[in-house]
Parts: structure tokens; C-alpha cells; sequence
């Protein structure tokens, strides 16, 4: 990522916020609030906000007009995207998957404009599963970008020619690092705080943040993500280990003992395992163990050593290393920020 060092005079630079059906509110209507914040809020100096706005931001969708989100709640497109022949950002929101699936092809308009906005200078952005429409257009196909992880196969599904990064929590990729996107759910706070910085400076994403109570996901993703195996290769002989192993991966030595359970050779389970569930067997018992810690964490009082101890790991050393490794918190960082506050315990 190159240094955000915007010119001191630059003029502003006009946001295409786009609204289609799928569409949810709170995105977007985030998003415009904060882009806007410079040009309407006057925040700490004497001179006028509108004479240091960084960003003129529309919102704009096939026709002009009342449209019904997602979310069923009315937004108003204030311009057409074919009356739209230049802008200097897209925004793509978070958009809500009807079905299993997303269905490509339903915005032939939208994508060609994307194409043509791109082709004129535009940097595109997506936030969360926005990065479903704008992979439509095949700019990203063989870079990176990252969507909300509770999207991630129906995103490989839909575009694997995209290399996905689901944990973190932004990534800029393109020749001209003119493709933007942004992780799960409320990560479009990073996402519109490094647009700022980009093209105003540090100091107005610091004051902006610091007005809307923002904050940098600076950990990553990782903490958010709950492990779940897959149980949908159609192994009937390694389902049927997950299964056991459900319930018994804070015994000790659980993988030989899978393995004597198992009718297979030990080579042959963990090849099997691994190319079932895309995790060596060991691994996996890691990622429960640390999965039920984290349960335990926020729900309990108990100490941290003990809590290793209940996954599983005599050594609390051991276990807080593998706990940091595979979330990027320290234990007692993670029960910090995922404990349920006193105010809020019935």
C-alpha cells in the first residue's frame, strides 16, 4: 500500500455510491453519511467544511428515483448511472444473497458501467459481499480481494478465478491498487477511513473516526471467524470421525485414537482427512480445541490455564501460543473484546 499522502489542494473527487435491490441500508447509508461527513460538518477548525470537502458522493442505480433495499427500506438514487460518464470512485455496498447462491448476469447495465468507470480512472470498491457484483466485471480475476466469511464458498463457487482472503479485513489490489475491498459486515468502516486518508490525509480519517467512533479492525478477521469442519465432501468414513471427534477432541492423543476407530490404514485416514476436510487431522483437533476455548472465554469467569486444561493442553504456555496463532488475540485480549459487558448480563 502506497503512503496516503494526498495534495494539499486537490479537488474533490466525485463518489458513485451505487444502489441496486439487493442492496442493504445500513451500508450504504453509512457509507454516504461518512464520505459526506467532510462536506457537512465542520469539525474543530474555523474555516468552512465545504472548503476543504475531499469528496462530492452521489448515489446512483439504473433509474433516478425511489428504490426498495434489501432490506425493504426505500433509498432515493439521485442519478442515473447512464447520465454518469466520469466518476473517481465506485462503491459497491454490502449486498444481502437471496438464495444458496448468487446469481450472476441480473446487472448487465451496472457491470458494463463498472467496466467503463474503471477504463476512465475509476478505483472500485466493494464492501463485504459487494465484491459478488463487482467481480462480474473480471478485473478481478486473478487478483485478490476479500468478502465476509460467512460468504466464502458461495464467492469461490461464484468466482474462482479470485483469490479470496476472508480474514482480513482489507485489500487493495490492481496495477493503480484501483481495486478496493472490504471484509465482513462493519469492516466498510475501514474500508471509507482509508478512502479518506488516501485522498485527504491522516489527520481528517483521524478526525472522522474519532466523530463517528470508528475504529481501525487492526487485529484482522480472525478473532470474528468461528471454525466449522465441513461435513459435505461425501466421506462417509471421515464424517463419521468429525462426528466422534465432536465430543472428544479434549482427550488426550484424540487422533490416534480416530485413526484405531477408523477401518483405514493411518496413512490412508490422513490422506483422506485431509483432503475431506482441507485440514491434517491434527490441525483440526487444534482448531475445536480453540474454538471451545473461545466459547469459554466469553461465557466464563474461569482462568485462562484452566480453561487450557478443559480443551485439552497441559501446557497453558503451549495453548496460549496456538490461541494467539490461530485468532491473533492473546487469550485474556480476546475475552476483552468478546466478553458481554456487566451493564449488559441479565
Amino acid at each position: 500500500m502506497s503512503q496516503l499522502t494526498p495534495p494539499a489542494a486537490a479537488a474533490a473527487r466525485h463518489v458513485s455510491l451505487l444502489a441496486l435491490p439487493d442492496a442493504v441500508v445500513s451500508t450504504l447509508a453509512g457509507i454516504y453519511d461518512v464520505m459526506n461527513a467532510p462536506a457537512r460538518l465542520v469539525m474543530g477548525d474555523a474555516g468552512g467544511a465545504q472548503a476543504r470537502a475531499p469528496f462530492a458522493v452521489e448515489i446512483v442505480g439504473e433509474a433516478e428515483g425511489p428504490l426498495e433495499l434489501a432490506s425493504g427500506v426505500p433509498m432515493v438514487v439521485q442519478r442515473a448511472i447512464d447520465t454518469v460518464d466520469a466518476t473517481d470512485i465506485v462503491i459497491v455496498p454490502s449486498v444481502l444473497l437471496r438464495g444458496p447462491q448468487w446469481v450472476k448476469g441480473r446487472y448487465p447495465r451496472i457491470v458494463d458501467w463498472l467496466r467503463r468507470m474503471h477504463a476512465g480512472g475509476a478505483v472500485l470498491c466493494s464492501a463485504c459481499s459487494g465484491i459478488f457484483l463487482l467481480a462480474e466485471t473480471g478485473l478481478y480475476d486473478g487478483r485478490d480481494a476479500t468478502v465476509h466469511f460467512g460468504y466464502v464458498r458461495e464467492f469461490a463457487a461464484a468466482h474462482p478465478a479470485v483469490t479470496i482472503h476472508p480474514e482480513r479485513v482489507l485489500v487493495i489490489s490492481g496495477t493503480r491498487e484501483d481495486l478496493v475491498s472490504s471484509g465482513a459486515s462493519t469492516t466498510w468502516h475501514d474500508m471509507a477511513l482509508y478512502l479518506i486518508a488516501r485522498y485527504a490525509g491522516a489527520t481528517e480519517a483521524q478526525e472522522l473516526a474519532r466523530l463517528f467512533a470508528l475504529q481501525w479492525h487492526q487485529d484482522g478477521l480472525a478473532p470474528y471467524i468461528s471454525f466449522e469442519g465441513r461435513m459435505d465432501h461425501g466421506d462417509a468414513e471421515i464424517e463419521a470421525a468429525q462426528r466422534w471427534l465432536a465430543g472428544h477432541f479434549s482427550i488426550a492423543n484424540p487422533v490416534e485414537e480416530m485413526i484405531k476407530r477408523s477401518t483405514l490404514a493411518e496413512r490412508t485416514f490422513k490422506r483422506r482427512f485431509t483432503t475431506a476436510t482441507g485440514f491434517a487431522p491434527l490441525e483440526y483437533v487444534q482448531r475445536l480445541r480453540v474454538e471451545d476455548a473461545k466459547r469459554r472465554l466469553e461465557r466464563t469467569d474461569a482462568p485462562v490455564d484452566e480453561i487450557a486444561w478443559r480443551v485439552g493442553y497441559e501446557d497453558p504456555a503451549f495453548f496460549r501460543r496456538l490461541f494467539k496463532r490461530t485468532t491473533g488475540l492473546a487469550p485474556g485480549a480476546y475475552r476483552k473484546r468478546f466478553r458481554i459487558p456487566e451493564f449488559a448480563r441479565g
